[in-house]
C-alpha cells in the first residue's frame, strides 16, 4: 500500500511520529485483513477505500493540537453557570466548525446550585478553631491561587447552620450505616463524618439524613500507603479537597423534569416543571474536607473503637463517637434556580445514512480547571474532530454521521447529556449506532475501556490498529501484555458519567475508552494545566493515541455496509452475569433458581451464531446497496432496544434497562440484571420467579430479533 502524507499533516516535530503511527496502521489493516480483503462488517470492495481512509486518519491527530486545546480550555476556572463556561463553549464551537463540523448549541434550563463559597466548617467545643476547606496557593503551581476558585462545597447539599456532637461513618455506605444501627448507635441530631470512597457520595448523605443526622462531613482519607503529594508528586496530599455533587434521586438528570428535556423557559416549547420543594432534595448541609481538617476532628473523638477494617490512614485511632465534650458547626448557604446549560454538538453529516448516529461525548464543565476531569477527554475531542474534518477535506466523508458531544452540567448530576438524550430519545430508539464516552479520558499511559457487550470486539479490532505511542506495537499488544499476555478483558459500564442516559434510558451501546495515570487531585482545585504538564501527559502522546482510537471506531461503524456489532457477545455476557448473581445469593444466604434463565442464554447463542453466519456470507457475496444495508442495519440497531421496559426497575421507572444499571445503593458500580439483583439484595427471593420471567421474556425478544435480522439477510 502506498501512504500519501498531506502537508497539511507536516505540524513541527511531529510529523515523523505521525508518519510512523500511519505507517505501523497501515501494516496493521493488511495483516487483519482475510484472504477476501474484508473488515467486519465491510464488503471486500469497500474494506480497501476503507482502509484508505483509515491510514490518512489516522495520521492526523496531533499532539501539539492537543495540548494547545487543553491550555485555551483550562486557562481559567469554567464550572457550569459562569461566564467562562460560556466562553470555553464558545471556544469549542469554533474549533469543530473550522473542522468543518455543522455546530448546534442546546441550551437547557435546569435546577442548579448557584456558584458559591459561602460554606464553613468549626470545631466549637472544646476549642474553637475554624477548618481550612479551601486548597492553599503553591508556590509550584501558578494556577493555585487563581481569584476565580472556589471553596470545596457539595452540589445539592441542603442549607443550615448546625452545631453537634460527631458520628464517625466509615464510608457511609449502606453496610456501614446498618452496622451503626446494629451498635445501637443514635444519629438523629449528628454530624457524621464519612471518608470518600466505597459508593457515590450521594449516598452518604441519603443514609445519614434517613436516620436524622443533622449534617455531613466528607473527607479525603489519608492515603495508608507512603505516596508523593502533589506538588511533589501527583498524589494526595492533606490540603486537597473533592467537590462534587450529592444529588440522589430516582431518575437522572435535571431534577424537576425527569423524562422530558429542560428546554429553555424562553423558548418557543414549554415544559412543566416540578416544585422542587416536592423532588426530594437534600435539606441537611454537607461539605467536604482534605484529610489535615478531618484530623483535627478526628483526633480529639473519644468514643469507642470502629469495628475491623473501619480503620483509615491517618495514624491515630477512628472511634465511633466524638463523646459529648466534642461538637463541630457545618454552615452551608446555597440558594438553588435555573441556570442555562449548553450543549455544544457538531456533526459530520453522512453522505448515505444522515440519521444513523456514532456519538462521542465528554461533559466540559469542571469544578475548578477540570484538565484531567473532564477537560483531557475535551481536548482529545476537538482533536478527533480536526483530524476527521481534515480527512473528509481528502474525500472520505463518512457514510453515516459521527456526532462529537460536548456536555454541560455533568458534574451536577449527568444533566446535560441527560436533558439531550430525552429531547432526542425517538431519534436514537431508530437511529442511535452507539455511544462513546470520553470523560476524563486522557491523564496518562495505562490504557482501559468499559464497554456493552455488542461493542466489545469492535473495540478490540480498533485497537490492533492504533500503535501504542513509542513501543512499535499496537494498544491492544500493549494492553495484553499487561494483563499477562491474555486477552484484554474489558469491564462492564457502571454510572456516574454521560453514558447513563444513553445506555440505561434510550438503550443505545455504550463504551468508554480511557488512558490514565494515578492522581490525586480529583475534583480539587489542583485539576489544572500545571499537574497535567508534569504528571499527566506529559508528552503529549496519549491524548492523540486515544483520538486514533475513538475515531477508528467511529469510522468502522460510520461506513460499514452491515453494523459490526459483536451480537454472540450478549449470550455469553448474560450467563457471566447469571453466575455473578447466584453467587451473589449464596453469599447472602439466598436460595434462588435462576436455570431457566440460563437456558434462555441458550437460545441466544443459536441465533446469535446463526445472525453472524448470514451477515458474513453476506458481507463475501458483496454487492449490497444502500436500501438493504438501510433495512438490516435498522434492523441491528434495534436489537439493544429488546433490554428496555417501559415499566423500569424497582423505584426507578426512568432506568428502562433490564440488562445494566449503576449500583442504587452505591451510585458507581455497575449492576448487571439489575432487576433480578435488586431482589437478591434485599433478600427478597419470593419477587425472584417474576423478575426472571421478565428476563427470559426480554432475552426471548432478543433472540426474536436476531431471527428476524437473519432472516432479512438471507432474503435480500
Amino acid at each position: 500500500m502506498i501512504l500519501v502524507i498531506p502537508v497539511a499533516l507536516r505540524r513541527g516535530a511531529l510529523v515523523l511520529a505521525a508518519v510512523a503511527a500511519a505507517a505501523f496502521a497501515a501494516v496493521a489493516i493488511q495483516a487483519r485483513q482475510s484472504p477476501a480483503g474484508s473488515l467486519a462488517g465491510f464488503t471486500a470492495e469497500r474494506a480497501e477505500a476503507q482502509a484508505v481512509c483509515e491510514a490518512d486518519f489516522l495520521a492526523r491527530p496531533s499532539g501539539d493540537a492537543f495540548r494547545e486545546h487543553l491550555r485555551i480550555i483550562t486557562a481559567n476556572p469554567h464550572p457550569t453557570g459562569s461566564a467562562a463556561q460560556v466562553e470555553v463553549g464558545h471556544y469549542i464551537g469554533r474549533v469543530m466548525r473550522a473542522a468543518g463540523l455543522t455546530v448546534e448549541e442546546h441550551p437547557y434550563d435546569v435546577y442548579l446550585p448557584q456558584l458559591t463559597d459561602d460554606v464553613e466548617a468549626h470545631i466549637v467545643t472544646p476549642v474553637a478553631m475554624q477548618l481550612s476547606n479551601r486548597e492553599p496557593q503553591l508556590d509550584d503551581d501558578p494556577f493555585s491561587g487563581h481569584p476565580g476558585l472556589l471553596n470545596g462545597w457539595n452540589a445539592f447539599s441542603g442549607s443550615g447552620d448546625v452545631t453537634g456532637e460527631v458520628v464517625y461513618a466509615n464510608y457511609g455506605r449502606r453496610e456501614d450505616y446498618r452496622a451503626l444501627d446494629s451498635l445501637g448507635i443514635d444519629l438523629e441530631g449528628k454530624i457524621v463524618i464519612a471518608r470518600y470512597g466505597g459508593n457515590f457520595r450521594g449516598y452518604k448523605v441519603l443514609f445519614a439524613e434517613e436516620r436524622g443526622a443533622a449534617g455531613v462531613i466528607m473527607f479525603n482519607d489519608s492515603p495508608i500507603e507512603e505516596v508523593d503529594p502533589y506538588p511533589e508528586g501527583p498524589m494526595l496530599n492533606g490540603d486537597i479537597i473533592q467537590r462534587g455533587s450529592v444529588l440522589t434521586l430516582p431518575w437522572t438528570g435535571d431534577p424537576l423534569t425527569p423524562f422530558e428535556p429542560a428546554l429553555p423557559v424562553d423558548g418557543d416549547v414549554q415544559v412543566e416543571r416540578l416544585d422542587p420543594d416536592s423532588v426530594g432534595l437534600h435539606t441537611i448541609p454537607v461539605l467536604p474536607l482534605g484529610y489535615n481538617a478531618a484530623a483535627e476532628i478526628i483526633s480529639r473523638m473519644t468514643g469507642e473503637a470502629s469495628p475491623p477494617g473501619w480503620q483509615g490512614g491517618l495514624k491515630m485511632p477512628y472511634p465511633l463517637t466524638g463523646g459529648p465534650d466534642l461538637t463541630v458547626r457545618v454552615r452551608v448557604n446555597q440558594p438553588k434556580a435555573l441556570t442555562r446549560a449548553i450543549n455544544v454538538v457538531g456533526t459530520l453529516e453522512g453522505s448515505e445514512f444522515p440519521d444513523e448516529w456514532f456519538v462521542l461525548g465528554a461533559h466540559y464543565d469542571p469544578w475548578g480547571f477540570g484538565a484531567v476531569d473532564p477537560n483531557g477527554g475535551t481536548a482529545m475531542l476537538l482533536t478527533l474532530a480536526e483530524a476527521l474534518g481534515e480527512m473528509v477535506a481528502q474525500g472520505c466523508r463518512p457514510r453515516r454521521s459521527i456526532m462529537i458531544a460536548h456536555w454541560d452540567a455533568e458534574e451536577y448530576g449527568i444533566i446535560g447529556s441527560t436533558e439531550w438524550v430525552e429531547e432526542f430519545r425517538d431519534q436514537l430508539t431508530t437511529g442511535g449506532i452507539a455511544y462513546i464516552n470520553a470523560d476524563a479520558a486522557v491523564s496518562g499511559p495505562n490504557f482501559g475501556a468499559s464497554s456493552s457487550p455488542s461493542l466489545k470486539q469492535p473495540i478490540l479490532d480498533a485497537i490492533q490498529a492504533v500503535e501504542y505511542p513509542g513501543e512499535g506495537r499496537s494498544i491492544y499488544d500493549w494492553w495484553s501484555d499487561r494483563s499477562g499476555g491474555e486477552a484484554p478483558t474489558m469491564g462492564n459500564l457502571g454510572g456516574g458519567s454521560d453514558h447513563v442516559a444513553f445506555y440505561t434510558h434510550a438503550g443505545v451501546p455504550s463504551a468508554g475508552l480511557s488512558s490514565g495515570a494515578p492522581s490525586g487531585i480529583y475534583h480539587s482545585n489542583y485539576d489544572n494545566f500545571a499537574w497535567f504538564e508534569r504528571f499527566g501527559d506529559s508528552e503529549w502522546v496519549y491524548g492523540p493515541m486515544l483520538a486514533r482510537a475513538d475515531g477508528l471506531l467511529a469510522l468502522r461503524f460510520a461506513n460499514a455496509d452491515l453494523l459490526p456489532y459483536d451480537v454472540a457477545r450478549y449470550a455469553t455476557d448474560v450467563r457471566t452475569h447469571v453466575n455473578t448473581l447466584l453467587e451473589v445469593a449464596e453469599a447472602r444466604r439466598i436460595d434462588v433458581d435462576l436455570s431457566a434463565l440460563v437456558e434462555s442464554s441458550r437460545d441466544l447463542d443459536g441465533a446469535a451464531a446463526a445472525l453472524e453466519a448470514a451477515r458474513t456470507a453476506r458481507l463475501e457475496a458483496g454487492g449490497i446497496d444502500t436500501a438493504f444495508a438501510a433495512r438490516v442495519n435498522a434492523a441491528l440497531i434495534g436489537l439493544e432496544k429488546a433490554w428496555l421496559d417501559d415499566r423500569g426497575l424497582q423505584d426507578r421507572p426512568w432506568s428502562r434497562s433490564l440488562y445494566v444499571s449503576p449500583d442504587p445503593f452505591s451510585g458507581y458500580a455497575s449492576w448487571m440484571l439489575p432487576g433480578l439483583r435488586y431482589e437478591i439484595e434485599t433478600d427478597d427471593p419470593a419477587d425472584v420467579p417474576e423478575w426472571e420471567s421478565r428476563y427470559i421474556a426480554a432475552i426471548g425478544g432478543l433472540a426474536d430479533r436476531m431471527r428476524e435480522v437473519t432472516a432479512m439477510i438471507e432474503g435480500g
